[in-house]
This record gives C-alpha cells, sequence and structure tokens, in this order.
C-alpha cells in the first residue's frame, strides 16, 4: 500500500510517497482502508519539516481521514462500517491518515453521519470541526445572530471558510477577513455580508478600540487576535483556534475586565468523544454540498508533497481533500 513517509536524519525532515507494510502501520486494534484524506496546515508542517510537529519517526502525517473498517477487535465497529477520524494526534505521535490503509484505536473513530459522502467529510475535517467548535462556543456564551456582526479573520483559510459558511446558514452576520483580494467573491458567496482587509489589525493596536464585533473566530493569533478582541463589543466573545499568524498575544486585559469580553479557546485535537457525533451531525446538517464543494479542492496522494509547501507559502484557497486509492 502506498504513504507519505517521514524520515528525519540530522535534523532534517525527509518526505517521500513509497511503498509500506501491514507492520509499518503502527499499532491499534482497528483497520481502516482510507478511502480520502487532507492536507492540513499541521500536515503541511509535518511534511516540510518547517515546524516539529512530528514527535516520532518514522511518521505517516495526516491528522484526519475517512474510509471504512476492514477489521477490529474493537466490540463497537464491524468490517464495513464507515468512520472518520480527526485529532488525536495521529499525523504526530502515531501514523496517520496520508495513507491507503490506517491502524488507530477504535474508540477514537467516530461513526460517519448517513446523510454524510467520505469525500464530504474530509473536505470538512479538521478544519470544518475546528470551525463548528468555534460557532458552538459563540452559541455557548449567548452570541446570537440579531447582535451584530461576527468577524472571521484568516477566512481565506480552510477553518475561516467553514466558519463564514456556518455562522451565515445560522443567520449571523459575517465580516470575513483576508488579504487576498481575490477571495472577496467566494467569501461572499459562502455567505460573508463583508469583507475586512487583514492589514486593518496586522499591526499592534490600543488596548480598547471601537466596539464592532458581537463575536470573533480567529485561526490567526498575534496582533490579529489581540486587535479583534480590542474591538469586541461589550459581553461578546472571541473564539481563539489557530496560529497562521504568531503564538504571541500582544494584548492587555483591558477588553476582558472592562467589556466583560469572553476569551474562549478551542482544541479540536482531544475534544471529548463523547461530544463528537453531536458535533458531526450539526455539520451534516449545517453545512450545504455547494459550501462544501465551494471549499475544497483534490489532489492525488502523488501531489501532497509539492502542495504541502504551496500551503505554507500560502497560495493555497480552501481545503485540499486528499484522493488516497
Amino acid at each position: 500500500m502506498k504513504a507519505i513517509w517521514l524520515e528525519q536524519s540530522d535534523g532534517e525532515t525527509r518526505a517521500d510517497l513509497r511503498e509500506i507494510s501491514e507492520e509499518e502501520l503502527g499499532e491499534g486494534d482497528t483497520t481502516v482502508d482510507v478511502t480520502w484524506s487532507s492536507l492540513n496546515y499541521k500536515d503541511a508542517l509535518a511534511i516540510t519539516g518547517k515546524s516539529p510537529v512530528v514527535r516520532s519517526f518514522p511518521m505517516i502525517p495526516g491528522i484526519d481521514f475517512t474510509g471504512e473498517v476492514s477489521s477490529s477487535s474493537d466490540h463497537g465497529w464491524a468490517a464495513g462500517d464507515r468512520v472518520v477520524l480527526t485529532g488525536w494526534g495521529y499525523g504526530e505521535t502515531s501514523r496517520g491518515g496520508l495513507a491507503q490503509r490506517a491502524r488507530v484505536r477504535g474508540d477514537k473513530l467516530v461513526r460517519l453521519p448517513a446523510s454524510m459522502e467520505p469525500r464530504t467529510a474530509m473536505a470538512i475535517g479538521t478544519a470544518g470541526f475546528t470551525a463548528m467548535l468555534c460557532v458552538l462556543a459563540l452559541e455557548r456564551n449567548g452570541v446570537a445572530p440579531g447582535d451584530g456582526s461576527v468577524l472571521v479573520t484568516g477566512a481565506g483559510g480552510g477553518v475561516g471558510g467553514f466558519a463564514v459558511a456556518l455562522l451565515a446558514r445560522r443567520g449571523y452576520t459575517v465580516a470575513a477577513m483576508t488579504g487576498r483580494g481575490d477571495e472577496s467573491d467566494r467569501l461572499i458567496r459562502l455567505g460573508a455580508n463583508e469583507i475586512v482587509e487583514r492589514s486593518e489589525y496586522a499591526a499592534p493596536g490600543k488596548p480598547l478600540l471601537k466596539e464592532r464585533w458581537a463575536g470573533v473566530v480567529d485561526s490567526v493569533g498575534s496582533h490579529t487576535l489581540a486587535n479583534a478582541c480590542a474591538a469586541t463589543r461589550y459581553g461578546g466573545t472571541v473564539a481563539a483556534c489557530g496560529l497562521a499568524g504568531g503564538m504571541d498575544f500582544p494584548a492587555s486585559v483591558a477588553p476582558f475586565i472592562l467589556r466583560g469580553v469572553t476569551l474562549a479557546g478551542i482544541d479540536s485535537v482531544s475534544y471529548p468523544m463523547a461530544g463528537r457525533d453531536a458535533v458531526w451531525q450539526r455539520l451534516a446538517e449545517d453545512l450545504s454540498p455547494e459550501a462544501v464543494n465551494d471549499l475544497a479542492g483534490t489532489v492525488q496522494l502523488d501531489d501532497v508533497i509539492p502542495r504541502a509547501y504551496e500551503l505554507l507559502a500560502g497560495t493555497v484557497s480552501g481545503r485540499l481533500v486528499v484522493a488516497v486509492q
């Protein structure tokens, strides 16, 4: 079977597409014939070696995948069951989904919603799952569609695009922030009501800015996140889920103690299994096939390594679904 295979020597990561054996799949009680995976930002970092996201070598990258169970000693699964996996360190500490077969722990798998096609599940993948967690955090903290505009930063990326589509579907007024002028039409199709230029929040700002946003979904971090917090209205919520612009947070406590702003951290990697089925069901209900198709292009397993470099260079829009078989 084919797989993207990562090895490291003298601190340098080497990525190859190669044939592997069953023994090289790693440990687990469930084997899945992978039909679709995807190329995420974290996968690109692993493949290029630009960041030490891989904790153990050799490694098969791929933080998410979907497919059919071929065999399992976990009583919850039988051959032929359609499953999806995101997170839990696969592609980082355990061998992941950019291969034609994966061996995983059965208790980390989620049953694919009956109404969802496997390619759609990977078009959504970790990015859409993360975006849904952000929307749920806004809802949980009382940010309602009639409260005002919700800002989505990094809207040209996978998480941002799904956040725009999910919020629009729920009736929110959405402001999409991007630095790519050619993304505007696509974001409007997804449901954005306003396009905000990325440069507005890219530099250091004041501790408090004019109250503008009822809520924020941020996948950028750094100055963008700090400025978004500073411009959030009284009682608003900011869901922070990414660091595309940096891991630092050069902000003050002013928005939190003077305006009662909530900063909600979003982690999709270790999100409890007990809640995952419900999140996937919401994704199946809230995302139209048209929105999903507009957010994802398809590449072959052979194309993954060069496309990883393009993803880090910022020349890829939306999601890249990988046809594994």
